[in-house]
C-alpha cells in the first residue's frame, strides 16, 4: 500500500521545535493530498505540496464554516480552529466586511508610524535583561518571558485598545484555550474571554477612543449586518492572534539564529542591511504548531488526482508547503540569502494575514536590536533540553540564554 492510500495519524512526531516530521517530505513526493485522521479522531484531507497549498488558500469553494456544522469533521480538543467558524449562508460578506474595517489599522503606514514605540519597548526589555543577566550568578535569562512575550502583547494592547494590566490573565486565557490536552477546559476559557471581551467593550462604549475596539464597536452600532457575538468573536481572535503567532515567531527565530552561528554572526555584522531577508527566512522556515490552516469543501474539489467531497475538512500544511524542494534550493537549510523570498508564511488570497505588517515590523524591529546590542547572544541549553508548550501554536515555554 502506498502511503498516499494510507490514514496516518496527525500530528507527526517531530525530531525537535525546528525540524519537521520526515513524513511530510514522502507525503510531498508521493501523495500531496492524502487522507489522515485528526486528533480529535475525524477524518481529513492533509494537503503538504507548496503548488496545492498555495491553490487552495485562494480557492472560494474552501471556506472556514460548514455546510452542515454539527456533522463537521473536529480537528482538535483546543479552543482555536477545533472545528468550523462563521456562518456558511455569509461568510464570505462577513470576511470582505471584517477586512474592510481593519485594513486602515493594520497598514504598512500605520506599522511605520508604530515602529518608534516599538524600538522604545525593545530596548527597554534589553535593558532589563541586561539587569537580569548581571543579578543572575550564571548569567542566564529568559529571552521568552523578558522580550518574545510581553513586546507583542504590549504592541496588539497598544493597537487594539486593551489595557496591558491584564496581559497576565488573558494569556492565561490564551494559553487554555488553545491547549490541545485539557479537553472541555479549553472551550470554558473561550466563554471566560468572551466574558472578558463583553466587559471590556461596554466599559469603552460610553467613551469609545481611537483603537480597533471602539472601531469596531462603532461599526457594530451602526451595520445591523454586523452581529454582536461576531463582533466579540473577532475581538477576541484579534487579541490571541495578534501576540500568540508573533511571539513564537521570535522564539522559533532566536533559535534558527543561534543553531546557525554563521548567520547570526552575519547579522550581527550588519543588522540593517539583513534583517529583512532574516526575517522573510523566519516566517518561511518557523514552524509554530504540528498542523496547519483548517478549512472546509463548500462544493466538491477535484485537486492533484483526488476528489476532496463537499463537506470534507481539509488541513493546509503551510509548514510542509514552505519546505518544499520543488520550490526552495536546500530546503530544509535556513539560509536568508536564499534566492526564494515568496513564502506562505502569512498564507495567500483573500485570507492573506491582516497582521503581515504589524508581525513584520515588530521581528524587524527585535532582530535587529538584538543584533546590535547583544552580538555575543548563545543558548543556555540544547534544543531537545527546551520544554514545547502544549498548544495548537506551539513554541517554547522558556528560552533560556545568555552572552
Amino acid at each position: 500500500m502506498s502511503v498516499a492510500a494510507e490514514r496516518s495519524q496527525l500530528p507527526f512526531p517531530r525530531p525537535n521545535i525546528l525540524d519537521l516530521a520526515p513524513l511530510y517530505e514522502v507525503l510531498r513526493r508521493q501523495g500531496p493530498v492524502t487522507p489522515v485522521t485528526t486528533p480529535a479522531g475525524d477524518p481529513a484531507w492533509l494537503v503538504t505540496r507548496f503548488e496545492e497549498v498555495r491553490e487552495l488558500l485562494s480557492d472560494k469553494r474552501l471556506g472556514r464554516s460548514h455546510p452542515e456544522p454539527e456533522r463537521a469533521s473536529r480537528i482538535t480538543t483546543a479552543a482555536v480552529q477545533d472545528g468550523p467558524s462563521g456562518n456558511y449562508d455569509t461568510e464570505e460578506a462577513d470576511h470582505t466586511r471584517m477586512r474592510r474595517l481593519l485594513t486602515p489599522a493594520f497598514s504598512a503606514k500605520r506599522m511605520r508610524m508604530l515602529t518608534d514605540h516599538m524600538q522604545q519597548l525593545v530596548d527597554g526589555y534589553i535593558d532589563q535583561l541586561f539587569i537580569e543577566h548581571d543579578t543572575n550568578p550564571d548569567g542566564v535569562v529568559d529571552l521568552h518571558a523578558g522580550l518574545a512575550f510581553p513586546l507583542p502583547v504590549a504592541v496588539i494592547c497598544q493597537l487594539l485598545g486593551a489595557p496591558e494590566k491584564d496581559r497576565a490573565y488573558f494569556h492565561t486565557l490564551s494559553e487554555r484555550m488553545s491547549n490541545t490536552v485539557i479537553g472541555e477546559d479549553a472551550h470554558r476559557a473561550r466563554e471566560e474571554f468572551s466574558r472578558y471581551m463583553i466587559g471590556l467593550v461596554e466599559t469603552k462604549r460610553p467613551q469609545l477612543d481611537e483603537d480597533v475596539i471602539s472601531d469596531l464597536v462603532r461599526a457594530q452600532s451602526a451595520d445591523e449586518a454586523f452581529d454582536y457575538d461576531e463582533m466579540v468573536r473577532l475581538c477576541v481572535g484579534l487579541l490571541f492572534a495578534g501576540h500568540e503567532t508573533t511571539v513564537n515567531r521570535i522564539g522559533l527565530g532566536t533559535l534558527f539564529l543561534l543553531t546557525h552561528l554563521d548567520q547570526w554572526e552575519a547579522l550581527t555584522a550588519d543588522p540593517d542591511g539583513r534583517v529583512d531577508a532574516t526575517v522573510e527566512e523566519i516566517m518561511r522556515l518557523g514552524a509554530p504548531g504540528d498542523l496547519g490552516l483548517l478549512r472546509y469543501a463548500h462544493t466538491d474539489v477535484d485537486v492533484a488526482g483526488v476528489t476532496i467531497q463537499r463537506g470534507d475538512a481539509v488541513i493546509l500544511s503551510v509548514n510542509s508547503a514552505n519546505r518544499d524542494a520543488l520550490v526552495y534550493t536546500d530546503a530544509e537549510t535556513f539560509n536568508p540569502d536564499r534566492p526564494e523570498r515568496a513564502h506562505l508564511g502569512f498564507g495567500h488570497g483573500a485570507h492573506f494575514c491582516i497582521g503581515a505588517s504589524l508581525a513584520r515590523t515588530e521581528l524587524r524591529v527585535v532582530f535587529a536590536a538584538l543584533a546590535r546590542r547583544l552580538p555575543g547572544l548563545r543558548l543556555a541549553k540544547q534544543l531537545d533540553e527546551l520544554e514545547v508548550r502544549t498548544t495548537i501554536t506551539g513554541g517554547v515555554t522558556a528560552l533560556p540564554v545568555t552572552w
